[in-house]
């Protein structure tokens, strides 16, 4: 699978900009269009789709988070063995806003789940997950909380 066989759409986060809006969870759409099995990689060895706790959502940049140019890429992974289920490129901004409106929905909702990701195959749904956490990398791999989505009394 290749980061350019997916799209990423990002919607339900305007509201944090507007006062008058009401709060939605965030939501993103990512679209495969490739060729390769993209359900193996989302099923377990009994080949049951896995599970929301089964995956982590992260952004690694791919320079400084200050520039307005940074980009990075998104990875899904499994997170008991750490292959990658999926990953592909975007500007760093519009994941750092999406991460921001998921923060501040869990503050006004008093929710757990803070942000809902739907996973297509060519425009078919095939599994969505309810996530709490997305943590965002430097170049250099390590963890930055500030930017990163962590749910208080969450050890990394």
């Amino acid at each position: 699978m290749r980061r350019q066989e997916f799209t990423l759409n990002v919607t339900d986060i305007d509201w944090v900009d507007d006062d008058d809006a009401p709060p939605e969870r965030p939501t993103v759409t990512i679209d495969f269009t490739g060729s390769a099995a993209l359900e193996d990689r989302l099923t377990d060895a009994d080949g049951d789709l896995l599970d929301g706790d089964e995956i982590d959502v992260a952004f690694r940049l791919q320079g400084d988070v200050d520039d307005q140019d940074t980009t990075g890429v998104v990875a899904v992974t499994h997170r008991l063995t750490g292959d990658f289920v999926l990953e592909l490129n975007e500007d760093a901004d519009d994941v750092l806003q999406f991460i921001r409106a998921a923060r501040e929905y869990g503050r006004v909702a008093d929710t757990e789940k803070r942000y809902r990701v739907h996973i297509h195959r060519g425009g078919e749904h095939v599994v969505t997950y309810e996530k709490d956490t997305f943590l965002v990398y430097n170049t250099d791999g390590d963890l930055l909380r500030r930017h990163s989505l962590i749910p208080s009394g969450i050890e990394i």
